[in-house]
């Protein structure tokens, strides 16, 4: 049970990359088919990266915003309200004034 719920953590961990990684797809692939349509190339691929970075960064900011308003899901994930795993500001305190 130990493992499973660590395992669990650990998942939880990953989703906000995992999360922006597949907004920033998706956006990158509706660029892509808008930018088809573009007789110039480079203006194609500026298009598509364009909308793959838009798309990567408002999902991070939208999973990061939920992580903030939900006591319940960071507890869970055992995550700080900026999304940093518990266990690493546990070994890492913060270094204070001498």
């Amino acid at each position: 049970m130990r493992l499973l719920r660590g395992l669990l953590r650990l998942v939880g961990w990953l989703l906000t990359p995992l999360v922006a990684w597949a907004a920033s797809f998706g956006g990158a692939s509706l660029g892509a088919a808008i930018g088809g349509g573009i007789s110039s190339s480079t203006a194609a691929v500026g298009v598509t990266v364009a909308t793959g970075a838009l798309a990567g960064l408002v999902a991070a900011w939208g999973w990061l915003r939920i992580l903030r308003r939900s006591p319940r899901l960071r507890e869970t994930l055992a995550v700080a309200p900026d999304g940093t795993p518990l266990v690493a500001i546990e070994e890492n305190p913060p270094k204070g004034p001498p």
